[in-house]
């Protein structure tokens, strides 16, 4: 028997819970959110002297969102499904209001606005709003697949077009390829006729296309992606060609621990950037370990959510998995310039108050809808 403090005989909330969580995608997220700490002493303090803060100013700060995170994770994971689907909806209607207000009382950063101030704290209501959307268009498709005069489709189209058009009012295209990749994935999850999957298909590119040649900063970052000399090297290309020297200059075994010269150079090192500290100092071993955590945690909450037997547990995990890997793809991608640059946190391992919490509500969900219940096989006991 696995040793543990909690007792197969013991009926607590807890204990429950304990008993029916996939403790191996737990293990794997605690793996994960333990890196980020490791990784915050090695990325953080050259950013903080930089601005005149104190050496450790993000990792105590990143520790210490750590804790609300951890707790909104097991939190969330005690729900039942329906009480997922009941904190999605909260979410996604406070979502809207704040992606509004973020229009009138919102941060600009560079051009575009995306943050909003509450408390003192600067939230990124995209970032909640995203697994929200995800339970919701799983649950409506659901709907559609057992009753066919239910209009499933319809409605979750209509509440994904809510949050597109406000996240490419900000502007925010990342954001918004994401979530539409989400959609389209559950659609093809579910079974939709392959017309539609092609007319989707071709709405998007479309979109792709119309976004390039309307929205200027997609134009640029999309024109120095392809031609890097078309940008200025000093301020355009300047993060991600330190980037690309940091892992460069880390090789395969990594310069070492606080050994990193290049990442003093990368201004979001911390953030966006973590990966290339990852690479410098500790190597392309350390980098390889990262990505196959990710493929892991992915891989694993999408085998549990097959072995379920509804339709919506099915689409809601497997959404919410896809698209915790594809934001840990695009920040990873982008340090890398395999993608043009795109500012995206790397799930628990970059520094961010609102974005950790965020992707805690986003796990929790997963660990919620792959306990073990009625149609669930019984892994590893």
């Amino acid at each position: 028997m696995t040793p543990t403090t909690f007792s197969r005989r013991d009926n607590s909330v807890l204990g429950r819970w304990w008993w029916t969580v996939d403790r191996l995608a737990l293990s794997l997220l605690l793996i994960l959110i333990a890196m980020g700490v490791f990784l915050s002493f090695a990325a953080s303090p050259s950013v903080a002297e930089r601005l005149n803060l104190g050496t450790f100013y993000f990792v105590k700060r990143h520790m210490i969102m750590l804790i609300p995170a951890l707790a909104t994770m097991i939190g969330v994971s005690l729900l039942s499904p329906v009480g997922v689907r009941r904190l999605s909806l909260i979410i996604y209607l406070l979502g809207i209001i704040l992606l509004i207000l973020t229009f009138f009382s919102g941060l600009e950063i560079k051009g575009a606005r995306r943050w909003i101030l509450i408390l003192g704290n600067s939230i990124q209501a995209s970032e909640f709003v995203k697994p929200a959307l995800t339970v919701i268009t799983a649950w409506l498709i659901a709907e559609k697949m057992h009753d066919e005069k239910f209009p499933g489709i319809t409605l979750s189209m209509v509440a994904v077009g809510i949050i597109v058009g406000l996240l490419l009012l900000q502007p925010d295209l990342g954001m918004t390829v994401v979530i539409i990749a989400t959609w389209v994935g559950q659609l093809f999850i579910a079974g939709m006729p392959i017309i539609w999957m092609t007319g989707i298909a071709g709405i998007g590119v479309a979109g792709l296309v119309g976004a390039y040649f309307f929205l200027p900063h997609v134009t640029k970052r999309i024109d120095q992606f392809l031609d890097p000399s078309a940008g200025n090297p000093v301020h355009d290309l300047y993060q991600i060609t330190k980037s690309l020297a940091a892992f460069a200059n880390g090789g395969f075994f990594g310069k070492g621990p606080g050994e990193g010269v290049v990442k003093k150079h990368v201004p979001d090192a911390h953030a966006d950037f973590v990966f290339a500290v990852a690479g410098e100092e500790f190597g392309l071993w350390l980098c390889i370990l990262i990505v196959g955590i990710f493929m892991a945690i992915v891989v694993r909450f999408m085998m549990r959510a097959a072995q379920g037997s509804s339709l919506f547990i099915l689409l809601g995990a497997t959404g919410l998995a896809v698209q915790f890997g594809l934001q840990a793809f695009i920040n990873m991608a982008s340090a890398l310039h395999l993608i043009p640059t795109k500012g995206m946190t790397m799930p628990f391992i970059s520094y961010g108050g609102s974005s950790m919490v965020a992707l805690a509500i986003c796990a929790g969900m997963l660990l919620a809808f792959t306990r073990k219940r009625h149609g669930f096989h019984d892994w590893g006991e």
